[in-house]
């Protein structure tokens, strides 16, 4: 880990921890969940709701923001924090999961992968190198390698393959670097066959990064596989690093893996549950579509201090979302991503007060 970053593990509860990563853009408190901001934007929020919401880092996505508008175009404006507006960490994928998640169209060899743009059709190639220099144009402070990513269902040989794949383009990543002033994040693979996972993080582990991502769940296996694998996982990542699971953003599982030992946590969910009229709440999640809500004048989350649960009913909330009026999506996807933010804080009190098991029984299913 480079001069420009410090993690510090300040308190535990069991696996679970509370911790420090200072970046270039400040310090990022830890576990922490991450609004995924795709094309440099989390959906309909703009940066002074994500603050005001408490998020202390977002997530961009490499691959779009490569097709559009450019990474050229991006770091002759300073980079994504300029762009965008945001002066809090970045972290930025390397747009593996996107090249893997197009199926048929992906050719896969040793030096990397050529796939067809999902925006035009036209042909492209991404290498470890390629991918770490994206990043690094784009100008995020925490930058991931380029990894295969495998669906559920992989057979053993193929996954087998993919981890020592995955392993070759990490140090092909490690040695592309160039910029001090980015933690680039090694990731574990193997589907959820604990034995590959091992192996895949004793690879990793051997190239020395600054932080280890869980990757390759959440893709389609069963929740108690997804549990045991990672739990699994990460109590054989370092204490002394950060440690990310890639793609988790419902409550429940949001506090499994802070049980495990995770840090870091992002997903698309919230706005994507937010733009089919469902919110987050301590009863479990709500669909405001519902007719039971029509007549309700109870905010969605009572005690929530975000915008919309301090001055919009459940009623109002419901005839914008039958409505398709945008405001219901804002407002929805400010109270969800509020809601995740919220209870990554309220676990790490917990953690810090050495009350996090009645913390995490108190959770509603669901």
């Amino acid at each position: 880990m480079s001069g420009h970053f410090k993690f510090k593990v300040e308190a535990s509860d069991g696996a679970a921890r509370a911790g420090t990563l200072a970046t270039p853009h400040g310090v990022l408190e830890t576990p922490c969940f991450m609004p995924v901001g795709t094309r440099a934007t989390v959906k309909t929020l703009s940066p002074r709701d994500l603050e005001d919401a408490g998020a202390g880092i977002i997530l961009a996505n490499a691959y779009h923001l490569y097709f559009r508008p450019g990474a050229g175009v991006i770091a002759r404006r300073g980079g994504l924090h300029r762009f965008m507006g945001w002066d809090r960490p970045i972290l930025t994928d390397s747009g593996g999961f996107q090249v893997f998640s197009l199926g048929d169209t992906a050719r896969i060899t040793g030096d990397g992968v050529s796939f067809h743009s999902l925006y035009d059709g036209s042909e492209h190639f991404f290498t470890p190198e390629s991918a770490t220099k994206l990043q690094e144009e784009l100008g995020a402070d925490i930058i991931m390698c380029f990894d295969e990513c495998v669906p559920a269902g992989a057979e053993r040989g193929y996954l087998g393959e993919s981890v020592r794949r995955t392993a070759d383009w990490a140090a092909r990543c490690r040695r592309a670097q160039t910029r001090d002033d980015q933690l680039l994040m090694g990731i574990v693979q193997g589907g959820i066959d604990l034995e590959l996972r091992r192996e895949s993080v004793e690879r990793t582990l051997e190239l020395d990064f600054g932080g280890y991502a869980i990757g390759g769940l959440s893709v389609g296996e069963e929740r108690p596989a997804t549990l045991e694998t990672m739990e699994f996982t990460a109590g054989l990542l370092p204490v002394d690093r950060p440690r990310y699971f890639m793609g988790l953003g419902d409550p429940t599982g949001i506090v499994d893996a802070i049980a495990a030992g995770i840090d870091m946590f992002d997903c698309v969910l919230p706005t994507r549950t937010a733009r089919n009229g469902r919110a987050y709440t301590s009863e479990g999640r709500l669909n405001l579509r519902n007719a039971a809500f029509a007549e309700d004048d109870g905010p969605l989350e009572p005690g929530c201090g975000c915008y919309c649960c301090r001055s919009f009913s459940r009623a109002y909330l419901r005839h914008l979302v039958t409505q398709k009026e945008i405001l219901g999506l804002h407002l929805l996807s400010l109270h969800n991503v509020t809601f995740l933010l919220d209870l990554a804080r309220r676990a790490r009190e917990a953690i810090a007060a050495g009350r996090f098991g009645e913390f995490r029984a108190s959770m509603p299913a669901g």
